[in-house]
């Protein structure tokens, strides 16, 4: 950690985030664990991983 966390954490004590901010941050957090939690459990395949994303899908050609 350099100083510029210091720096960062300073600002955020003179100038919290609002309620609105928080609230929406947490919004979204939570909707993640629920998405991962339901992949878990129920064994869902929500997302591919084996997609490069940097290069997009690939379409596979009939042979």
């Amino acid at each position: 950690m350099g100083p510029m966390w210091l720096v960062r954490a300073a600002r955020w004590v003179r100038r919290p985030p609002s309620w609105r901010m928080i609230l929406i941050i947490l919004s979204v957090v939570a909707l993640s664990a629920v998405i991962i939690g339901a992949e878990q459990i129920f064994g869902l395949e929500l997302a591919e991983r084996d997609m490069n994303w940097r290069r997009g899908p690939q379409i596979k050609v009939a042979e």
